[in-house]
């Protein structure tokens, strides 16, 4: 169990806090522990682990991107252009979200490398860019016409109460399931997550053990342009229809539960558990306000002393042991 603790503080204590948190809500609410509110949390939030893992391999490499959600949205217009020449399927499908996602992630990665530029700066300005540029053609339409693929609810889990009332998972709640899996290989059964590791944390020497730097920020930003992508086919079929701009403004709270999930914003620190657990926290602190009755202002004031008490922390050590000194003559 010290074991345990000692490879993840972090999430050790995250959970413990969800814990505490899940037992104050059952006491306090009738329906929190439902299996219809838990399927439902599990729904509304697939669509934020998705980017949280993507965002997650960001940040282990030593970068950060605030334009996932906007590429997202860029994304589903894409696709829908698309879709609406070649007809298709759900794997059709997120092959051209995850190839529209890649060319967006890898325009990140490229001006990140070429320009030499701190990687907020840079993904700042292409948010904005897509952004503008996505308002600019759709002139702010959505799209109501799509395929019925897309459209169709899928579940992958079904059950009825006896009160008749009906809980599902769809099948959102599928593909966020493989994407999580296949980003927990990705860094930690790959040399190259070994490498993004190495170059999150000591960029300078990550390059002098031979470390292709460009290679690394291609795999990051693309890996995040791909969850993204994913993650907008997902969101279309959840609300069943394309908005230019119902994504806009997310990024923030998904960068905040993945920091809060022990990812370093420094870079070479993170988990797929934390992460994980970083968006439980969120969603469940948000179902929980919402349940409680309060307003949901206040989900934005804790997002926003959430990011303020993980950026504060995550470069603090949490090891009080004393060091030794090289010299005993410097002891005191």
């Amino acid at each position: 169990m010290r074991r345990l603790v000692a490879g993840y503080p972090v999430e050790v204590r995250l959970l413990a806090v969800l814990v505490a948190l899940c037992i104050g809500l059952s006491l306090t609410t009738d329906t929190f522990l439902t299996l219809g509110n838990i399927t439902s949390l599990l729904n509304n939030n697939a669509v934020n682990l998705i980017w949280a893992v993507g965002l997650l391999v960001v940040l282990i490499a030593g970068g950060i991107d605030i334009s996932f959600a906007v590429a997202a949205s860029v994304v589903q217009y894409l696709s829908a252009q698309v879709f609406m020449v070649v007809e298709g399927n759900w794997i059709f499908g997120i092959l051209v979200a995850s190839a529209f996602g890649l060319c967006l992630g890898l325009i990140n990665a490229a001006l990140i490398h070429g320009f030499r530029v701190v990687s907020i700066v840079i993904t700042i300005a292409t948010f904005n860019a897509y952004f503008g540029l996505l308002m600019f053609f759709t002139k702010g339409r959505n799209i109501y016409d799509l395929p019925d693929w897309w459209t169709d609810r899928i579940y992958i889990f079904e059950h009825q109460a006896a009160d008749g009332t009906w809980s599902e998972l769809n099948l959102s709640v599928g593909i966020m399931l493989v994407c999580v899996v296949l980003t927990a290989l990705l860094i930690r059964a790959t040399t190259i997550g070994r490498q993004l590791y190495a170059m999150g944390d000591n960029p300078d020497g990550a390059r002098r053990a031979g470390v292709n730097i460009w290679l690394m920020h291609c795999v990051a930003y693309g890996w995040l342009g791909v969850m993204a992508g994913i993650a907008g086919l997902c969101q279309v079929n959840i609300a069943q229809e394309v908005v230019p701009n119902a994504l806009y403004g997310r990024e923030l709270e998904v960068l905040a539960a993945v920091v809060l999930g022990g990812a370093r914003l420094g870079g070479g620190r993170g988990t797929v558990l934390g992460c994980i657990l970083g968006v439980l926290f969120i969603a469940i602190t948000q179902n929980g306000l919402n349940l409680l009755g309060i307003s949901p202002f206040a989900f934005q004031m804790i997002i926003g002393t959430a990011i303020l008490i993980a950026i504060s922390s995550s470069n603090l050590s949490f090891n009080f042991r004393p060091r030794r000194r090289a010299a005993e003559g410097r002891l005191p």
